[in-house]
């Protein structure tokens, strides 16, 4: 039987189902919270252990189990805090390309509490010296073209120490190696000692600055964790609505495989991708930079079963010149946000990718990835919308005076739930100019249809 989108959404959050919520009080806030969702970074982290040797990043030739990167993390999270004495809250940045270290380096400064940094590789030196001094930095790890842009600002950082990774036969002056601070590391059998509530510091993600200085979104560890539920919402509800069932608790799940088109470095690659990967067991594929061509190659080679980024990438595979040379029966999944995407999109990928689910969504850095999704019939029903609210989520349309509107309305969107962040780090006015009673103005232009379906 096809449930409706209520029925869906009831069967789906009933009391013992996988997507209970809870409501709880956040900064003052009634809140809905997912029940089920882990408690931290580090909890997930400890959980990934049960996926031992499966693999879990491939970089061209490299390949990382699980169980490697996991000794790897291990050993720098103990090098971070008995050697540079790195403690809970301490900020720890990260400014590389996508490097299997960028994940090393991001969980090992999770698992100790502190608050993880990542800064867009695509930076100047002069804007990488600002989001340091900005959010106080005491460790860097970088990789060897953002350290040389840094080095004529390295003196003026706050930093105890810059890390740089894959530097060849020496550091830099002033760096350390990253390979050599793990090699002098003892390999130890535990993480060091450490604790992290759901409201705990977790991440700054640093906006585009378009209106100003990058300002730095502060998140927690509830509205990271919490993705990892909304992303699974949104696939268990477009399962129900074509008449599907769902898993049985215990059931073994097939593992996928996920290339990763967009960067770590923003919430998408690192909350949706990265962190989703992790918690589910998956293999995550790695490119050295975004070409359709290698990225068919990497799908047929790696078995990929799910890859997007934004909507142009789509585009790119599906309108290759090549696109027929390959093997891409494996792909089960092409999803995409971060632009608008075309309402013929959804019919051309199904055109030349007939096993592919297509899948579109919004989100930004101010709601930890995501906020709405559209998969499946619902998205066939309805492409050129963004999709429905995760339940989590309460979204409004308002006036220029903060009014809400009714649906079919134009207006400006606001967000609220457990996945919006604290604020912006350090900057009091601007969060609030942006952040209202726990509702984030998030400055697009939208309209709520009847049945609740955003159009950005």
């Amino acid at each position: 039987m096809i449930l409706s989108i209520a029925e869906t959404r009831a069967a789906l959050i009933a009391p013992g189902a996988p997507f209970e919520m809870a409501e709880m009080e956040i900064r003052g806030i009634r809140t809905r919270v997912w029940k089920n969702a882990p408690p931290s970074l580090r909890a997930v982290l400890l959980q990934g252990r049960a996926h031992g040797d499966l693999p879990f990043i491939i970089y061209e030739d490299e390949r990382l189990s699980y169980a490697e990167h996991d000794r790897a993390v291990t050993r720098f999270a103990n090098a971070l805090a008995n050697r540079f004495r790195i403690a809970k809250g301490d900020r720890v940045a990260i400014a590389m390309r996508n490097f299997p270290e960028w994940s090393i380096a991001f969980w090992a400064a999770a698992a100790i509490g502190a608050i993880v940094v990542p800064l867009n590789a695509w930076m100047t030196g002069a804007e990488l010296e600002y989001c340091l001094s900005d959010c106080g930095a005491a460790l860097l790890v970088a990789d060897a073209e953002r350290a040389e842009r840094l080095a004529p600002h390295k003196a003026a950082l706050p930093l105890r120490a810059g890390l740089v990774v894959r530097a060849g036969a020496a550091a830099p002056e002033g760096w350390l190696g990253f390979e050599d601070v793990l090699a002098a590391t003892p390999a130890p059998a535990e993480l060091p000692e450490a604790a992290s509530e759901p409201e705990d510091d977790a991440t700054i993600f640093y906006t585009s600055g378009t209106t100003g200085k990058p300002k730095g979104a502060l998140g927690t560890q509830r509205n990271i964790c919490g993705n990892l539920l909304s992303l699974a919402y949104a696939q268990a509800r477009a399962k129900l609505r074509r008449g599907e069932t769902l898993p049985t608790s215990g059931e073994v799940l097939p593992k996928r495989s996920y290339l990763l088109s967009v960067p770590f470095f923003h919430v998408t690659g690192c909350h949706s991708v990265l962190a989703a990967s992790f918690f589910a067991g998956n293999k995550l594929v790695l490119m050295h930079r975004w070409n359709p061509e290698r990225a068919m190659e990497l799908i047929q080679r790696e078995r990929v079963t799910g890859f997007g980024g934004v909507p142009s990438m789509a585009w790119q595979v599906i309108e290759s010149p090549d696109f027929g040379r390959y093997d891409l029966s494996s792909v089960e999944s092409v999803s995409y946000g971060g632009a608008p995407a075309a309402p013929e999109l959804v019919a051309r990928l199904k055109q030349k990718l007939p096993l592919a689910e297509p899948g579109n969504g919004y989100g930004l850095t101010e709601t930890s990835s995501v906020t709405t999704q559209n998969v499946g019939e619902d998205y066939a029903r309805k492409p050129e919308s963004a999709g429905l609210p995760i339940p989590v989520c309460d979204l409004r349309v308002v006036d220029p005076t903060g009014r809400e509107l009714p649906p079919g309305s134009i207006g400006e969107l606001w967000i609220t739930g457990p996945n919006v962040v604290k604020g912006y780090w350090n900057k009091p006015e601007a969060t609030a100019q942006t952040f209202t009673d726990g509702w984030l103005h998030s400055g697009d232009v939208a309209r709520i249809d009847e049945e609740g379906f955003v159009f950005i």
